[in-house]
């Protein structure tokens, strides 16, 4: 499987940052490329999902929205990967892999289980140039599969007074979503996101808007070069909850 190469937000900031300079000062060739990511980052939301991004060769659909109230944009994400059940969970249980996957994360370690399907977890994230790194707690807390739901239900929400500040690091008030895996034929599994990330202090609102338009689809693409290793694929360490492939219903 093709997969694009890993790219951090400071990487993608800076780049966007010199090409906005240059055009400015009349040096720059990709100008148009400015332009255009200019455009989409400026692009008015309204409180109804706009298509981002459709990559049909990697079935990967993102979307975003202004929603009242709030900061910066929601994002929502429809992609499907291929792997089985017991392989993704593997991943996403791997909680120590992340920065190997998940965006912009330079730590990330399990900080309590409560039970084997809830969790707290620490994450570092790398922040945008010259803004400083942010941390955040996520609760989060796994529903799942029944006779009736054939989905694995993740809830995830930021606590952020779950422990003290960790300075020079910028607590972050919100990196929640739900997340729903839905096994379909051929070992593939449909994977539907909706969340929100408030990286508070102070963030342009620009920086802000790029990551959330940027960071649903890498991810993506990570999981699904991660779901493709031989430890995820041919690991047989027992899973803290069942997972059932598709056709395969739960004992009601």
């Amino acid at each position: 499987m093709t997969t694009l190469p890993h790219t951090s937000p400071r990487r993608g900031l800076n780049t966007l940052c010199a090409a906005l300079l240059l055009a400015d000062v009349g040096l720059a060739p990709g100008v148009s490329f400015a332009q255009e990511e200019l455009r989409e980052l400026q692009m008015p939301m309204t409180a109804e999902w706009q298509l981002v991004k459709d990559d049909r060769l990697r079935n990967i659909r993102t979307f975003a929205r202004l929603e009242p109230g709030k900061r910066f944009r929601s994002f929502k994400v429809e992609a499907m990967v291929s792997a089985s059940p017991e392989t993704l969970a593997r991943l996403m249980l791997d909680f120590s892999s992340y920065p190997r996957w998940y965006w912009s994360v330079r730590e990330s370690r399990l900080l309590k289980q409560v039970s084997p399907t809830e969790y707290f977890l620490y994450l570092v994230h790398n922040a945008p140039y010259g803004m400083p790194d942010r941390d955040v707690i996520l609760h989060a807390v796994v529903e799942p599969q029944t006779a009736t739901q054939p989905h694995v239900l993740l809830r995830v929400r930021a606590e952020p007074d779950y422990m003290p500040l960790q300075p020079p690091l910028v607590r972050m008030p919100a990196e929640d979503m739900n997340i729903r895996f839905t096994p379909q034929p051929d070992d593939r599994i449909l994977i539907e996101s909706e969340g929100y990330v408030d990286p508070g202090g102070k963030v342009p609102s620009w920086a802000s808007n790029f990551v959330q338009r940027s960071a649903p689809y890498g991810i993506i693409v990570n999981i699904q070069r991660m779901v493709e290793k031989e430890e995820y694929v041919r690991s047989n360490a027992p899973l803290p909850f069942p997972v059932f492939r598709h056709g395969e219903a739960p004992a009601p």
